[in-house]
């Protein structure tokens, strides 16, 4: 008799450990793709700090291309007021789009590459577009980690009772896909 309340109380306690420890491998996973986002936020404000030095650089020369200056400025609006990943990511999405057009008419004007402000801001922006691109894998990457140990049984019921849901992927905005038009006739 005793010893089945020895082996009761050894696979409670073994219950108990495992439960501990995956619950707290819960708290650390959720708390590592926290982290990963910060990285990729914080990529996307060197781009945002970067944009208007670029713009400014460029607009001098490009006087009928206003209309590129407010969408890029209008989305760098939309990024500041987003809030959580999701609004976060369709926002910088949106930057994307035109900060590409921007880059496409940079090409464009052969007077602006050979400015060297130009050149050297466009390098900037190029090297930090690469750094988010890194930051966004090292998300997604993070995100695999703890969406698996959510699904996975038995972990997966102690993250619902600990109340920890998957976590959404970063994913290219749907513009992504389709090259920007610049209409340099207007």
């Amino acid at each position: 008799m005793k010893k089945t309340y020895i082996i009761l109380i050894a696979v409670v306690a073994v219950g108990i450990l495992y439960s501990w420890s995956t619950y707290n491998r819960l708290v650390s996973g959720s708390e590592t793709v926290t982290t990963l986002w910060a990285q990729v936020e914080t990529q996307y404000q060197r781009r945002f700090d970067l944009i208007p030095n670029l713009v400014a650089s460029v607009q001098g020369t490009l006087k009928q291309e206003q209309k590129i200056f407010g969408d890029l400025a209008e989305a760098r609006a939309k990024y500041s007021g987003a809030t959580g990943v999701d609004a976060r990511a369709q926002a910088a999405g949106q930057v994307e789009s035109a900060l590409s057009r921007l880059l496409v008419i940079v090409e464009n004007y052969p007077q602006l590459r050979s400015s060297a402000t130009v050149e050297s801001l466009m390098a900037q922006l190029e090297g930090t577009e690469n750094r988010i691109s890194v930051e966004r894998k090292r998300f997604n990457d993070g995100i695999r980690d703890y969406n698996l140990v959510i699904k996975r049984f038995p972990s997966s019921v102690i993250a619902r009772l600990g109340g920890f849901d998957a976590r959404a992927y970063f994913e290219a905005a749907e513009e992504a896909s389709t090259a920007p038009k610049v209409d340099l006739t207007q």
